[in-house]
């Protein structure tokens, strides 16, 4: 049935999830009801398109599960038993519990978030001047993008790269590591158009992903080989002398050390640790060392391993080999964040540490650090846990210890939350979250290069509020009287880039472009220390790494008579976002339920069949779901998707129960693609 026209203009708005696209909203309010959502066509980057997921914002945003009132935990740790109270009763238990801990150590109370917002206002701004003010330990926030950001900052001198508009134009892209279809619409828009103006896609990827479908090529390589890859293909760019001499001149650093290690990586060498034809890189290599302009589209998936930091340098570094940064439609993105002048400082006041220097815990071994006991290496043990933006019981490695930390009965536990998840469940209060639709927000973008502004569309549902409102009100009860604290929302929007982006133009419009080059390394200029692009890296050197890019094998790889012969990754189900949507019935329909994808040969040699209930498991645990026997598996390699919640499996669990709390060569992240399992027939 088709809606009535509205009686009001739509309100402009943007996407808070995390996904390279930071797309432009329009929600239509009738009645002050959020009837529909969709892209904005005056953004050019959204063009008025949204992904599955968004358009179904209203569903998400009314879902009858959604928590409108604040909740008191009636049962025990994990069982998901709430009674509710009062916003101002919840607050004054949980500002004194706060208190006297911090009385004894404001280091044993850790706050957990990431990007379940990526707004800066309601994900880092009110929430770090109270941590700050507090003296609370610091957080790692690693989870996703840090190893591949370490290796972008390394080489490139931080998180930069083309625009991506001009991947239209490109004559050969490399899609690296993603699969843009489901998590980069947009960009596989201009890819789209680049293919049918005669450009070559090829796909480079473990798994046959519907983007790989769409590709001339998919190059199927093992997980964690990406660097030895890489490797290969400036191997032949040096034998045919497919080179930018002058380039490499200008302005590169360690240019003849990097040229040395390259020499030791021929195709056949690169062939048999990838697992992919010898001649398949050749061609490759060719390709990219004789098509111009060449770009990378790289993405988060390949730096999920022991190497991923050296594996981004590695591929960073192909650019400039060739100088395709000469040419506009050239070069690499993986992020464009570093581009966005935020004014962190102002926002997240780190000035209230007053001198303090508080430990630091990383959120990816959130396992280990609540399991462990106070000792002078740590300092005291996890008192109280405040979650927000973030399900860490369903998405952190090496779940089985997460959920057992999260267990602790002396561990107290505040989640702010729109759902009840599986981190909900452990919550001694569960406070309610304001949704994209009901809030201020401004947002920087990792897939292009606009700054959009959230309006609040509708007014809070039930007794949501913002997770600003939530640590002003703690504060006030703290006796934080700084006048930071007092700063509202549509304010803190304005702080976030203060005169550097005009404010006005963002009201209204809703989005603003940055003012850049269109093509940002032509001459060099990069943002290192020598204002190279650094192949070879003076500060990895100076803490006792390797300055030079190198493939590192991962810390699981399969040998004969291994008990667990099979390498697992564990990318995302298209229809949801890490674990956000998990509960969106339109989108888990469409999913259906949690699934293992595995090859025929590997099937047949275990007696599976598509539909049968497997065993997946290693050393750290087990994981039943339904197996698919799938042409979008290599041998020898099979994918778990997620990220389901833990609730919704089979037992109780989900392929978290497998990953590990190992950590990346660079960046301090975790190694979720970095794991081998055995499966068996239940």
């Amino acid at each position: 049935m088709s809606q009535p026209a509205p009686s009001t203009p739509p309100v402009r708005g943007a996407c808070p999830h995390d996904c390279p696209d930071t797309c432009a909203l329009l929600t239509t309010v009738q009645d002050g009801v959020a009837v529909r959502v969709q892209g904005n066509p005056a953004h050019p980057m959204t063009a008025g398109v949204l992904c599955a997921k968004v358009a179904k914002y209203p569903e998400r945003t009314y879902h009858p599960e959604r928590l409108l009132q604040p909740m008191r935990r009636a049962g025990p740790k994990g069982a998901g038993l709430f009674e509710p109270v009062g916003w101002d009763e919840a607050l004054d238990d949980i500002a004194a519990r706060l208190s006297a801990i911090a009385a004894r150590d404001p280091q044993a109370i850790l706050p957990y978030s990431y990007a379940g917002t990526m707004g800066l206002v309601q994900a880092e701004s009110m929430d770090r001047r109270f941590f700050h003010r507090l003296g609370a330990s610091l957080l790692d926030r690693t989870i996703c993008s840090s190893a591949g950001g370490e290796g972008l900052v390394q080489t490139l001198g931080g998180k930069l790269g083309m625009r991506v508009q001009h991947f239209a134009e490109a004559r050969l892209i490399l899609i690296w590591g993603s699969n843009s279809i489901g998590s980069n619409l947009h960009f596989w828009r201009l890819a789209l158009e680049a293919k049918r103006n005669g450009a070559r896609l090829v796909c480079i990827d473990p798994r046959r992903t519907e983007t790989a479908d769409k590709c001339h090529e998919h190059v199927a390589l093992l997980p964690g080989t990406d660097a030895a890859l890489a490797f290969a293909l400036m191997h032949e760019c040096i034998v045919h002398d497919w080179l930018d001499h002058d380039y490499l001149e200008r302005y590169t650093l360690g240019w003849p050390a990097l040229r040395e290690r390259a020499l030791q990586w021929p195709p056949a060498r690169a062939a048999a640790v990838c697992g992919v034809p010898e001649a398949q890189i050749r061609e490759l290599a060719r390709a990219y060392g004789t098509t111009r302009p060449a770009a990378i589209r790289l993405n988060y998936g390949m730096q999920r391993v022991r190497g991923g930091g050296n594996a981004t340098r590695a591929i960073a570094s192909l650019p400039a080999l060739v100088g395709a940064w000469r040419n506009r439609a050239g070069g690499m993105l993986l992020s464009s964040s570093g581009a966005f002048p935020v004014q962190r400082a102002v926002l997240q006041r780190p000035d209230l540490l007053a001198g303090r220097r508080p430990r630091t815990l990383n959120m990816s071994t959130i396992g280990d650090e609540l399991l462990r006991e106070a000792s002078p290496g740590f300092g005291p043990r996890v008192e109280a846990l405040v979650v927000y933006n973030s399900n860490p019981v369903a998405v952190a490695p090496e779940s089985a210890k997460v959920a057992a930390g999260f267990a602790r009965e002396d561990l107290f536990t505040v989640v702010l939350e729109q759902f009840q998840t599986d981190t909900a469940d452990y919550a001694d209060y569960l406070l309610p979250a304001t949704t994209q639709l009901e809030h201020w927000d401004i947002q920087i973008a990792y897939g292009h290069t606009d700054v959009l502004l959230n309006r609040p569309a509708i007014a809070p549902l039930g007794q949501a509020r913002p997770n600003t409102a939530v640590f002003r009100a703690l504060a006030q009860r703290m006796g934080f009287d700084e006048d930071c604290f007092r700063d509202d929302d549509e304010a803190l929007c304005r702080q976030a880039y203060g005169p550097q982006v005009d404010f006005e133009r963002l009201l209204q419009d809703g989005f603003a472009p940055l003012d850049l080059p269109e093509a940002p390394f032509a001459q060099g200029g990069f943002p290192t220390p020598s204002g190279r692009c650094e192949f070879f890296s003076e500060r990895l050197a100076a803490q006792g790494q390797d300055g030079l890019p190198d493939h590192l094998p991962n810390y699981e790889v399969a040998e004969a008579g291994s008990p667990y012969p099979l390498a697992m990754i564990s990318p995302p189900a298209r229809n949801f976002l890490n674990s956000t949507f998990v509960n969106v019935k339109s989108l888990r329909d469409m999913e259906r339920e949690p699934l293992l994808e595995i090859n025929a040969a590997d099937a047949a040699a275990r007696g599976i069949a598509t539909g049968a209930v497997v065993r997946v498991f290693n050393a750290r645990g087990e994981y039943r779901c339904k197996a698919e026997v799938s042409a979008r598996a290599r041998a020898g390699v099979v994918h778990g998707l997620g990220i389901w919640w833990r609730k919704s499996g089979l037992d109780g669990t989900n392929v978290n129960e497998l990953t590990s709390q190992r950590l990346t060569d660079l960046g301090r992240a975790p190694t979720f693609y970095d794991c081998l399992v055995e499966v068996a027939p239940v």
